[in-house]
């Protein structure tokens, strides 16, 4: 009798699961591990993406309807898991009938029978507007990250950047025994310049040099960027003295050529800039800062011998 009624109850329960199911906003759905084919899936599917849910035949279909930028990473990480019995969750944009894309994720549930894979169960769930959030905050952090590397006033990299690249660029040169040049750039009577025109002009003096200077700097692992004030540094990896001197020259060549007015200058009507530049390549012994304070020391040997021009030198080695 008992068992009389269980059967009868059986049928209306799984219409009650059913309905249970198909009222939600996540896309239930069964994968036929044999065949490979859909043995179920939810009506919502039709309102997500527009297919109907009678087009859903086999992971073929899925597979099709998933961006290509996303199909071969998502159909093998899944595959792969499913064949080690592992559930998973996958993310990827589907297409929807009219020729747009929705962010899914799928939630898997391996279902084994005597120890083999037999079905494929899980749900679609619509994260679009959670990959919007996401987005906009890898947008504002990416943003954060950029200001957080800019000088705010010329929009050069920073003395913070700097400093992390010419770590990584020492370090570099140092396990490859190559060449590492750096140039230390400043302008010329600067405070006569600010008394001049004031400060609001001196401060856009500084962006036109910062501009300027930036266009010579134009290999990929070069960096150009604000050392403090009216001085401006270089890093050329793997750069030799010869070509390094090359570099520091054309940068005074190119703020003389750009004529921006200086009546207060004493070396001629027009702003110039002077450049101490070193190459070294380091050993144990050699510091970042020494080497530093070394061009730091060839630039005041460009200033005291009268501004206006290049002083370079080989880096001695010194801890």
């Amino acid at each position: 009798m008992v068992s009389s009624d269980k059967q009868e109850m059986e049928p209306d329960d799984n219409k009650v699961y059913k309905t249970l199911l198909e009222s939600t906003k996540a896309i239930p759905w069964r994968i036929d591990w044999a065949t490979m084919k859909f043995s179920y899936i939810g009506p919502q599917i039709e309102a997500l993406l527009g297919w109907k849910p009678e087009s859903w035949i086999s992971v073929e279909d899925w597979a099709a309807r998933m961006h290509e930028e996303d199909r071969e990473n998502v159909v093998n990480f899944c595959v792969s898991q499913s064949k080690s019995g592992i559930d998973h969750e996958a993310d990827y944009r589907a297409l929807t009938a009219d020729g747009s894309y929705v962010w899914i994720r799928d939630v898997v549930h391996v279902v084994r029978k005597n120890g083999e894979v037999e079905a494929l169960v899980g749900f679609m769930f619509d994260i679009s507007e959670r990959k919007k959030t996401e987005e906009e905050l890898l947008r504002l952090n990416r943003k954060l990250e950029k200001y957080s590397f800019t000088d705010g006033l010329t929009d050069v990299a920073n003395r913070r950047m700097f400093d992390i690249t010419m770590e990584r660029e020492w370090g570099s040169a140092y396990r490859e025994c190559r060449p590492l040049s750096l140039i230390i750039i400043d302008v010329d009577y600067f405070k006569d310049y600010n008394d001049q025109y004031g400060h609001p002009v001196g401060d856009e003096c500084l962006k036109r040099v910062a501009q300027l200077l930036a266009t010579v700097a134009g290999r990929s692992r070069d960096l150009f960027a604000r050392f403090g004030g009216e001085e401006f540094v270089m890093i050329l990896p793997e750069t030799d003295t010869h070509n390094a001197i090359a570099v520091a020259e054309k940068c005074r060549q190119i703020v003389l050529d750009e004529m921006i007015p200086h009546r207060s200058s004493k070396l001629g009507a027009y702003l110039t800039i002077s450049l101490g530049v070193s190459t070294i390549v380091p050993t144990v012994k050699d510091t970042t800062a020494s080497f530093i304070a070394q061009v730091d020391w060839l630039l005041y040997q460009a200033k005291q011998q009268g501004r206006n021009r290049v002083a370079s030198g080989v880096a001695e080695h010194a801890g």
